[in-house]
């Protein structure tokens, strides 16, 4: 599997959005853009989701965009969400894809250490 692809194309910002709308309905939250954030995070994710792309720097784009803020709630279970689905698409063993998957989590949420972020990385590199 080459580490270099269009890992976001498949996911437009029409996707991310019901993606959050989704998860805010599920706990009853509001759902909506913010002022400060949406359209930066809109515009980011659009110009940089067709690139080809390290997973490492998919699973960044998904950071930066989470620490935009672009919707009222749920931003961080937002582009966790496709984080975990670029992960599930690996097909990896049902132990490794859930320790690669909480990694991820954690790069996007930004909780994670040095040493998750190296192993991420490792991970990532491994791929070529």
């Amino acid at each position: 599997m080459s580490a270099s692809r269009k890992w976001l194309e498949p996911f437009s910002w029409e996707f991310v959005t019901a993606q959050n709308e989704a998860l805010c309905q599920a706990k009853s939250a509001h759902h909506g853009p913010t002022s400060d954030g949406h359209e930066a995070a809109r515009a980011l994710w659009e110009a940089e989701r067709s690139r080809l792309l390290e997973l490492f720097e998919a699973v960044e784009l998904c950071r930066k965009c989470h620490r935009l803020g672009p919707f009222t709630n749920f931003n961080g279970n937002t582009f966790s969400a496709v984080a975990r689905i670029l992960v599930k698409r690996l097909e990896l063993p049902p132990e490794e894809e859930h320790l690669i998957r909480s990694l991820a989590g954690h790069i996007v949420a930004g909780v994670a250490g040095e040493e998750e972020v190296r192993a991420f990385r490792e991970f990532c590199a491994s791929l070529s």
